[in-house]
């Protein structure tokens, strides 16, 4: 994955917890060489062929996988949709643990979306670190649920766009469309060539949204906000999104997108392991600025909550581990399913599950160590 061969170094972690993916072990050490994990073993086991870096106490864990970045650090993608932005927003996130992201280019230009799938290209080429690949979040939506999504640029998908997205060639590609503007056939087709298709920004019926699941979408983007709510006799996007088994959902666990008792009835309706962490983070987010620029609109933070002018939410100024923590802290959910949601599930959903959100043989050293508090002390990626 990284441009640099660490075939010669062979190192253990030790003096951490460890979780596996599954479940949290003690006494135990993480053997890696080079991209990838070679094994857990005794902390005890005696090699001196294996150099020992210590970690004091916390846990090492999976690294995050967050598939919603419009931003962070002070870059937003969608203003800066090139190499050089992308790896200043996958450094800022990885110092709040994210190891794997899907920079994401919000409703803009045409020309932007290009730009953008090039540069995730470029990047992936060039050996960005945690560069999963992109995701792709409008034009293609509803009007009426648009959210900050600038209502100029909204249009519907042509030929053009669908050739576009099937020859994209960089890495995971998540579309969020809207499954009352965007034909099932579409869907379909889109899906076959391997594009992750995922629900939102629409006010669809549940009618529509089961349709736009049955012709291949597999997912819901930040459940709750900017789609149709739950009603008795209207069960709306969110109502099969909570329903549907297999279907995976992003959720934004900072305190403002969603009232906890929201994230506590999804988190009791839907099966945990189709549960993603996301942050939907915007420049401000991971060290970014109080205010920025979007599309020529002023975004202030408040109290931890962007907003445009009018009171709009746009975006977040999360950060996974700080998304973790709210699950933990506020919803309580117990520690491996929040380091689940924001690690294995993700990567599961992107298809790169045999890669990223274990700690075991064979998977990428992508690895968090937190401390006791749940905060980021360091990160590896690929080993590095």
């Amino acid at each position: 994955m990284t441009g640099t061969p660490h075939h010669q170094m062979r190192f253990a972690l030790t003096g951490a917890r460890v979780f596996d993916g599954e479940t949290i072990r003690k006494d135990v050490a993480v053997l890696v060489e080079g991209a990838h994990i070679a094994g857990i073993i005794a902390e005890a086991t005696r090699d001196d062929g294996i150099s020992r870096r210590r970690l004091d106490g916390g846990l090492l864990a999976p690294g995050f996988v967050d598939i919603q970045v419009n931003g962070g650090g002070g870059t937003l993608f969608n203003a800066d949709p090139t190499p050089d932005g992308i790896a200043r927003m996958a450094a800022a996130h990885r110092r709040f643990g994210t190891t794997g992201l899907l920079p994401t280019v919000i409703t803009d230009r045409p020309e932007v979306l290009e730009q953008a799938i090039a540069a995730i290209r470029t990047a992936r080429a060039a050996g960005v670190p945690g560069v999963l690949g992109i995701h792709i979040e409008g034009p293609f939506l509803d009007a009426p649920r648009r959210g900050a999504h600038d209502a100029r640029y909204l249009r519907d998908i042509t030929d053009a766009d669908i050739a576009m997205l099937e020859s994209a060639d960089c890495g995971a590609l998540v579309l969020t469309l809207a499954p009352n503007r965007v034909a099932p056939a579409i869907i379909a087709r889109l899906a076959r060539s391997g594009v992750l298709v995922s629900l939102g920004h629409s006010a669809a019926t549940g009618e529509e949204a089961r349709t736009a699941l049955a012709a291949g979408a597999r997912a819901f983007t930040h459940l709750f906000n900017a789609m149709s709510p739950l009603e008795n006799r209207k069960p709306g996007m969110v109502g099969v999104a909570l329903a549907d088994r297999e279907s995976y959902c992003g959720i934004i666990a900072d305190g403002h997108h969603v009232d906890d008792i929201a994230l506590k009835v999804a988190v009791a309706a839907k099966p945990r392991d189709r549960i993603m962490l996301v942050t939907d983070a915007m420049s401000s987010a991971a060290g970014g600025p109080d205010s920025f620029d979007l599309q020529g609109r002023r975004v202030t933070r408040v109290d931890g909550r962007l907003a445009l002018a009018d009171g709009t939410l746009a975006g977040s100024d999360l950060t996974m581990d700080a998304a973790v923590r709210h699950c933990v802290n506020r919803l309580d959910i117990g520690l491996e399913d929040a380091l689940r949601m924001a690690s294995l599930n993700p990567a599961t959903f992107l298809g790169c599950g045999r890669d990223l959100g274990r700690i075991a043989p064979g998977y990428l050293a992508s690895l968090v160590h937190l401390g006791d508090d749940l905060k980021v002390r360091r990160t590896w990626i690929d080993g590095a």
